[in-house]
């Protein structure tokens, strides 16, 4: 399938993607601070700057977009067009995820993923309760953890790519 739009405003409007402040990160931060749950974001000190830090649980999470981390759910999709380009992008940010969160393990933080398809399926249906599983997790001082809209994993040694 060709793009709908020419080359130009494609690169205008994917280089206007953002890493930093996203719809489902501000979504998850909005409602853990409605709970009572102080944090920082993106702290320059810790690898990867993650999405949201919580030092009085000693935690963080990370809050992964499914086409930018290659997340194996039903919104990655691998683009048709410049697909070499994409897929090297994508594993190199599988990688850096991995890289960042055996730092994080070491410096003794522990580490949620909240993917992107997590929060879509919290706005879709009520009766998914993500942000009372965060809050569990933080409070519980659990295991490390991975929340995609299929459910919770544990985490053993790093996110699924």
């Amino acid at each position: 399938m060709t793009d709908v739009v020419d080359a130009a405003t494609r690169s205008r409007m994917m280089s206007g993607i953002r890493g930093k402040n996203t719809s489902p990160e501000i979504t998850l931060r909005k409602a853990l601070f409605a709970r009572g749950f102080r944090y920082r974001i993106h702290v320059p000190g810790l690898p990867g700057k993650p999405d949201l830090v919580l030092p009085r649980y000693h935690a963080v999470i990370l809050v992964h977009g499914c086409f930018w981390h290659g997340h194996d759910c039903r919104y990655f999709k691998v683009p048709q067009t410049r697909t070499e380009f994409w897929m090297g992008k994508i594993n190199s940010n599988r990688a850096r995820d991995r890289r960042e969160y055996a730092e994080l393990k070491a410096l003794g933080w522990r580490v949620l993923v909240v993917w992107e398809c997590a929060v879509r399926a919290t706005r879709k249906d009520a009766s998914f309760r993500l942000v009372d599983f965060v809050a569990e997790w933080l409070t519980a001082d659990a295991a490390d953890a991975e929340i995609s809209e299929t459910g919770v994993k544990g985490l053993v040694a790093a996110p699924s790519p």
